[in-house]
């Protein structure tokens, strides 16, 4: 049997195999070759290169946690996601991402009675796993193995796996391929889940961390904010005939509806507190000015504030864009977001939508009694929900 045969015989044996059902859709995306200039295997995300060799000295197990493998760089999108973290190092992301699948693969299979890590079949490793393991990555993502790693071995770190990460080949994908891809994996993804979740019960059995964040629909929070401001704040400004107002009707009178082209009044409260960088503060004041340029409010108070309100600064129509070049950020204490709601109600300041952007250390104290629909942009989402209005989070 030639290698392309012996690839696509282990192929379809996983795609058949109830326990696989979670790579089955991933399997069939991109193309796959056999190349004699390959030392290993390797994927650039959406298509898979096998060494002829490599391919030839491998049992059909081995062979099958090979493809398997490949299979999951696809499915997690490696090789798009962290490419960030291959700018910093390269051979530790590398590291990072196989770790993760290699455990995934193994709980999949835990008697390697269908796929079976490859072992060196010679040299001073002989008898050795090729493949990265470590059970104490269990449930991590990448970020978080690569993050261990790097402290303990700092940068360039010696794990190495068995196959090859073809970034270049990700990154020379078009954007419009991206976009295909990016489609494609998602769709085979959910199939894959659901069919595994047939297999092994509702519980998800196999499917980490990782994969479980790839699962969460993902929306840009400048969206979300700027939709909230929209929707709760819409001044009736403008008429227009291309909708008839209901109150006349009964009157026999056509009239013109009031519709709104800018919003009313804001408050925006911008979290200046000991634990807040100049990165964070930068990225709060450009979405305000964001937000001030989309929206046209009527009126801005930008509020700063640590454990007391540090400042406060007023704009009107007039101003509202001269924001970021006129603010004055002051604050640098303690965290505590009720001393906002409780400087509104004393200066009976009643805006038509608050907006509070922090980092989320806040602990127990998200205020009350807010003058109105508040919304809060909170930098560490793994960290805070507030117990009032709505939570979003800046990542």
């Amino acid at each position: 049997m030639n290698e392309e045969r012996k690839l696509q015989k282990c192929k379809i044996a996983l795609m058949r195999n109830p326990k696989f059902a979670l790579l089955q859709g991933v399997m069939m995306i991109g193309r796959t070759h056999v190349r004699d200039d390959v030392s290993s295997a390797c994927t650039n995300g959406r298509d898979e290169i096998y060494g002829r060799q490599f391919v030839k000295e491998l049992s059909d197990a081995e062979l099958c946690f090979v493809i398997a493998h490949e299979t999951a760089h696809k499915m997690y999108r490696h090789l798009t996601t962290w490419t960030k973290l291959h700018e910093i190092d390269p051979a530790l992301t590398n590291a990072a991402c196989d770790y993760v699948i290699n455990l995934m693969l193994c709980d999949l299979d835990p008697t390697a009675s269908v796929i079976a890590m490859p072992r060196f079949k010679s040299g001073p490793n002989k008898g050795k796993f090729m493949g990265l393991i470590d059970e104490r990555f269990k449930g991590m993502n990448t970020k978080q193995v690569f993050d261990i790693l790097r402290e303990e071995q700092g940068e360039g770190g010696d794990d190495e796996g068995f196959d090859i990460h073809d970034w270049e080949g990700a990154k020379n994908l078009t954007d419009e391929e991206k976009k295909v891809l990016e489609r494609e994996v998602d769709q085979a993804i959910r199939q894959g889940l659901m069919a595994h979740q047939k297999n092994v019960g509702s519980g998800a059995g196999g499917m980490d961390r990782e994969l479980g964040d790839l699962m969460q629909p993902k929306v840009d929070w400048r969206d979300l904010l700027r939709e909230f401001v929209k929707s709760t704040c819409k001044a009736k400004d403008t008429s227009s005939w291309r909708r008839v107002n209901r109150r006349f009707l009964g009157t026999g009178t056509y009239m013109p509806s009031m519709i709104g082209q800018k919003v009313g009044h804001l408050v925006i409260g911008i979290d200046t507190s000991g634990s807040i960088g100049n990165d964070e503060l930068a990225e709060f004041l450009s979405e305000v000015k964001a937000i001030a340029e989309e929206v046209n409010p009527s009126a801005v108070d930008l509020i700063y504030w640590d454990s007391e309100v540090a400042s406060h600064e007023t704009y009107d129509e007039s101003t509202v864009s001269t924001i970021i070049e006129s603010t004055r950020p002051a604050g640098g204490g303690g965290t505590s977001p009720s001393c906002v709601s409780t400087y509104l109600n004393e200066q009976k300041i009643v805006p038509e939508c608050v907006i509070m952007l922090t980092d989320g250390y806040v602990g127990d104290d998200w205020g009350s009694d807010w003058t109105a629909p508040t919304i809060w942009a909170i930098t560490q989402a793994n960290h805070a929900t507030a117990d009032n209005g709505k939570t979003i989070y800046l990542n």
